[in-house]
């Protein structure tokens, strides 16, 4: 799994590709720690190019938007490829978090 990290404006875009399992979760959830220990407040997970997510990936994204609510700041997933938006409905993530189809709609919605 690779991360390229983007700053929009206030917004820091996290840019997710491959396959993010046990093996690398601890990867993401470092880099969103890092972001908030930085102050950042706007957080945009791009996961246009993620193609597979395990459990282990879906508790990295959980808890960064755990942190981020404590610290009221904003936590946005954009671009979920079929299968990865299917792993998030049937763990009923759909509904915890704020999705968008485009990098362009989140963006605007922060």
């Amino acid at each position: 799994m690779d991360i390229l990290e983007e700053k929009k404006g206030q917004v820091v875009v996290l840019k997710i590709n491959g396959r993010l399992d046990s093996t690398n979760a601890l990867l993401l959830d470092r880099k969103i720690a890092g972001l908030i220990d930085r102050k950042e407040k706007q957080i945009l997970v791009d996961c246009s190019q993620l193609g597979y997510v395990s459990s282990s990936g879906l508790r990295v994204f959980l808890t960064g938007l755990k942190k981020m609510n404590a610290i009221q700041g904003k936590f946005f997933i954009c671009s979920l490829q079929e299968p990865i938006s299917e792993v998030f409905d049937i763990s009923g993530f759909s509904g915890i978090f704020s999705i968008y189809g485009t990098q362009a709609e989140a963006l605007s919605a922060f």
